[in-house]
């Protein structure tokens, strides 16, 4: 038997709560009320949140898409807390708003009769093919802020569950125009600005945008996620907060601004290792019109490598920074403002989610110690008036997807597993940072 579900089958047996009784179950759903857990560090108090394992609901997208049926799979799979993505049949966008107040009710009435809760509204791929919020017509960006993120907040407010989001990305044009660069990021920041106001409104509601892993899709810097942070939070003191995801670091590190060495190497061939611009980031089109003119001797070396440094300075956007590729430096900084951390096992060359099976496992980057002991480090950051209250509560969200030509069994085996692998981190839901790093599995205390 896989080494996983043994520990698995231990964990449950000695929980207290999470049996297989509805009763139990639904104890366990609605305790994600937040209670102080105060420990001293190095001289200073310190709030620990709690913390939940969770999963979202789009591995069952197309395959079991009615409330009564992933709320059964999912409590079958020993998870008491779940995200519904808008792909499992509940986008704004797609359905009809009298079926969407049905589905409202399903949820609710199945969620009881299984014990779990939705704790929180995802976006799908759906929205995330568009330009969205940051669409180059002001038409798009109004009616995906008015017709389809205030419909899914008002959903959020009637299952009293969060809202979590990524539904923009900028136009190339826009990207190599740094005057409508700024622009658009000022309008994007405005529209989640009164996002952040319409969730305060509408009961305290947590509301957070995704973080991404290329230039046209914002957040996706460490140094852009604190001034999107930053900057929503100052136009009217409104938590606004980021959803970290474990594969979605895996793209930064190409985006690189090279230095005027490895410029020099590529264009003259004198690096075995990038002999061509494949290797090499060059940020905006004019830095590759430059190189199309060294290429056929328009332009000499040290004219294209000064001119180009030039160029690159004014688009600062397109570049990222050292530690961006790294997802545990992204835990550091922003866990305790990421309510929502999705969770995927990746290789670090691609974002794409999977288990966290044995066999894949072995060859990821992402471990339940390493996380848990970034995101301690980041509250053991001192409080900074100009970010929102860190995070009481943060549900750690399985989001497994199954392809199209997935068989259903297996999809469901390789989540048993991948929640075997992480109740040996998150034995019971509810449990605050400080009691999950004082487990035995955990080698390191904070």
């Amino acid at each position: 038997m896989n080494e996983y579900i043994i520990a698995y089958v231990f964990l449950i047996s000695i929980k207290k709560t999470g049996s297989s009784d509805s009763a139990n179950r639904t104890n366990n759903a609605n305790n994600a009320n937040y209670s102080d857990s105060t420990v001293s560090t190095e001289g200073h108090a310190m709030d620990y949140p709690r913390i939940y394992l969770a999963i979202d609901n789009c591995f069952a997208s197309k395959r079991w898409t009615k409330p009564a049926e992933w709320t059964k799979v999912i409590a079958d799979l020993g998870l008491f807390y779940i995200e519904a993505s808008a792909d499992t049949e509940s986008d704004p966008l797609f359905m009809d708003p009298a079926y969407l107040e049905d589905w409202i009710e399903e949820v609710k009435v199945h969620s009881a009769i299984n014990g779990v809760r939705v704790v929180n509204l995802y976006s799908g791929h759906g929205t995330y093919s568009t330009l969205g919020l940051t669409h180059t017509d002001v038409r798009v960006r109004e009616r995906m802020q008015h017709q389809w993120l205030e419909p899914l907040l008002l959903m959020a407010e009637k299952l009293e569950a969060g809202v979590g989001f990524y539904c923009h990305a900028f136009n190339d044009s826009v990207l190599q125009n740094k005057r409508e660069y700024r622009e658009m990021e000022r309008d994007l920041f405005d529209r989640l600005k009164d996002l952040a106001l319409l969730a305060k409104e509408h009961g305290q509601l947590i509301i957070g945008v995704e973080q991404m892993y290329s230039p046209h899709q914002i957040p996706w810097t460490i140094k852009g996620t604190r001034t999107l942070l930053e900057d929503v939070y100052s136009q009217g003191g409104n938590p606004f907060y980021v959803t970290i995801d474990t594969g979605h670091q895996t793209g930064q590190d190409k985006f690189r601004r090279p230095t005027t060495v490895e410029i020099r190497s590529v264009l003259m061939g004198t690096d075995d290792s990038a002999k061509d611009t494949d290797m090499i980031w060059l940020g905006p089109q004019v830095c590759y019109e430059l190189l199309e003119k060294f290429k056929i001797g328009q332009i000499d070396l040290e004219a294209c490598l000064s001119e180009m440094n030039q160029e690159m300075d004014k688009f600062s956007h397109l570049f990222s920074n050292i530690g961006d590729g790294n997802t545990y430096n992204w835990l550091e900084k922003f866990g305790c403002y990421s309510p929502i951390i999705h969770l995927q096992q990746t290789d670090g060359k691609s974002s794409s989610h999977m288990p966290f099976t044995a066999k894949a496992n072995s060859m990821g980057k992402i471990s339940g110690e390493q996380l848990l002991n970034a995101l301690a480090v980041s509250y053991q950051q001192a409080a900074d008036a100009r970010m929102p209250e860190k995070c009481r509560d943060i549900y750690l969200t399985l989001e497994m997807f199954s392809s199209t030509a997935s068989i259903n069994y297996n999809t469901l085996k390789d989540l048993k597993e991948s929640v075997a692998y992480w109740r040996q981190f998150i034995p019971e839901d509810g449990l605050t940072l400080d009691q999950l790093m004082a487990l035995p599995i955990m080698k390191k205390d904070i």
